[in-house]
């Protein structure tokens, strides 16, 4: 049954320790109703500049989200020389003629979806002698204008990138923005089972709790740490 679409999300209370302290909460509050560990928490920065980003830093987090290769180049190799334990994931699409700009910058990759990006990321790897964490991102809703290998081609793509020598981790999933999530998260969560993967990349600022109970290892929450975009 479709559900009426939510506003924005309000921003968590207080100053950013305020704020992650309060995610870290529900999270933990969430992930024990389910009889799960908390997930970890990628601070989705896109579009807010470094001078944003730098009182999570103080703050002690050190986990952030980036959606565009070309904003994290820009903002990225100066935070990190201030902080060098900084962990970045790409939580975006990503165009193959990007993969090798990708490989250097990221951590983990959120995003891989067809066969065209196994081969890019393949070959940016042999060339960068570094290999992201990779998840496969999945079009769970089944929504043409979404990202995502289709939940049938699934297996083959696991095994293009098996083949390719590229270490998955885990699955990602935006689940419908006008529907209940937690049927799209337990599918995911199922598909991950199955394909014998434990990374669970879901949940957002309007439904981390939800993503936490139902078995998320990350959530990737901007808004309500940053505010509105």
């Amino acid at each position: 049954m479709k559900k009426a679409i939510a506003p924005p999300p309000p921003t968590l209370a207080g100053g950013p320790a305020e704020r992650l302290a309060r995610l870290a909460d529900g999270l933990r509050a969430a992930a024990a109703r389910g009889g799960h560990l908390p997930p970890r928490v990628v601070a989705v920065a896109k579009t807010f500049p470094a001078e944003a980003v730098r009182p999570f830093l103080k703050a002690g987090h050190r986990l952030f989200g980036e959606n565009r290769v070309q904003e994290a180049q820009a903002k990225w190799p100066a935070l990190k020389e201030e902080w060098p334990e900084v962990e970045l994931h790409l939580v975006g699409q990503l165009q193959s003629n990007k993969a090798e700009a990708a490989v250097a910058l990221f951590d983990a990759i959120h995003s891989l979806d067809r066969p065209s990006l196994v081969t890019a990321l393949a070959r940016a790897v042999a060339r960068a002698g570094r290999t992201p964490r990779l998840f496969v991102q999945v079009n769970i809703g089944a929504e043409p204008q979404k990202g995502g290998v289709a939940i049938p081609e699934l297996p083959t793509l696991l095994a293009q990138a098996r083949d390719a020598g590229l270490p998955v981790r885990g699955l990602m999933c935006v689940p419908p923005a006008d529907r209940e999530p937690s049927p799209y998260f337990a599918l995911l969560a199922k598909l991950a089972r199955r394909h014998g993967l434990e990374g669970l990349s879901m949940g957002m600022s309007g439904d981390w709790d939800i993503a936490a109970a139902l078995g998320a290892t990350h959530v990737r929450v901007g808004s309500a740490l940053f505010g509105a975009r």
